[in-house]
């Protein structure tokens, strides 16, 4: 799961390194790992901030 939106995070931990691969091999930086909702019992963990990221993007599976 990303986000380039910080606003959306509930709670939010800063990372100092690391990328994603897009599918076209373009890059985004992580800024962060944390957890997105209005509530802690209605969110997602384990969310990436990624710097610019437009569209925010869930997997399911």
């Amino acid at each position: 799961h990303m986000t380039g939106d910080a606003s959306k995070f509930i709670d939010l931990t800063p990372k100092r390194s690391g990328h994603v691969t897009y599918g076209d091999n373009n890059r985004g930086k992580i800024l962060g790992i944390g957890r997105i909702g209005t509530n802690f019992s209605t969110s997602i963990e384990n969310v990436l901030l990624v710097e610019g990221l437009k569209h925010s993007l869930l997997s399911v599976s």
